[in-house]
């Protein structure tokens, strides 16, 4: 069995302080955050960006200075900028990280109700425009999937040249509005991928760390992070990204099964070494 990929999702673009009082803001504040978790084990760091106040923001100016500020601590670490961003932004506006050329990004690839009246859109031609910059600029997607049709889109779209092989999912589990955190709807997930495909999966709140032990056992790999979750348990608030990245890590070796490096990551996934 491969080695077990861990990516840190250290703050996303809807979870406050008010959430927990040590979601990153600043740039030095991702920084620690980004560091604690790489510590603990994670290979990749998942990054949205936020101004000083907490707004999340897609300025390429923005991610520039909060990579390089990561990357000048933890040279190895994979840094995966998301192209989701927050609702309403524009396509150009989410895509602006991809100008730095990292090598991994997120592609959503479908619309999903948020709640309420908040609506993230994902058009067909949007996740076409998506997939055509990627492969331009180098950059390895990652499938974000919140639903069975989701990589139905996926699939479709890398036949007519707009996703290449091999492919690599994150299932985003237990969002309002998409597929719920039911180990039955992992397997259905799981099962619905092409078999040179990997995947990452990614339990919101309550379903983290059940899905971590799914995709632990079944060869998958796992997705972390105050983007998805703010507590290490029922009633107690994690301290760090890292503190989630350990309990992760924890589960893996009680199950027999090694956390993969940087490099080792990189090969998975197919990346160019640094």
């Amino acid at each position: 069995m491969e080695k077990l990929i861990i990516t840190a999702a250290i703050c996303g673009a809807e979870v406050t302080k008010e959430h927990n009082p040590n979601v990153p803001y600043t740039v030095e504040e991702c920084v620690r955050e980004a560091g604690l978790a790489y510590e603990a084990g994670a290979s990749i760091i998942h990054l949205h960006v936020r101004e000083d106040d907490g707004t999340p923001t897609q300025s390429k100016d923005r991610f520039k200075v909060v990579m390089d500020a990561i990357h000048a601590k933890y040279p190895d670490v994979i840094i995966q900028p998301s192209t989701g961003g927050a609702v309403g932004m524009s396509n150009d506006e989410r895509l602006q990280p991809t100008e730095l050329n990292p090598e991994m990004a997120t592609l959503d690839c479908g619309t999903l109700n948020f709640g309420g009246d908040e609506i993230f859109e994902n058009t067909e031609n949007t996740i076409k425009y998506f997939g055509e910059k990627m492969i331009e600029r180098g950059i390895k997607p990652e499938l974000e999937v919140f639903d069975k049709s989701m990589i139905d889109m996926a699939l479709r779209l890398h036949k007519k040249g707009f996703i290449q092989s091999p492919m690599h999912f994150d299932f985003v589990m237990g969002v309002n509005g998409g597929i719920s955190g039911t180990l039955r709807d992992f397997v259905f997930l799981r099962e619905s991928i092409p078999a040179d495909a990997t995947y990452t999966v990614a339990g919101i709140g309550r379903f983290e760390f059940p899905l971590a032990v799914a995709a632990i056992v079944d060869g998958g790999h796992v997705r972390v992070g105050f983007e998805d979750n703010t507590m290490i348990a029922k009633g107690q608030v994690a301290e760090s990204n890292g503190q989630l990245v350990e309990k992760v890590v924890r589960l893996a070796k009680e199950l027999g099964r090694e956390i993969a490096t940087p490099a080792e990551a990189r090969e998975i996934l197919g990346l160019k070494q640094k």
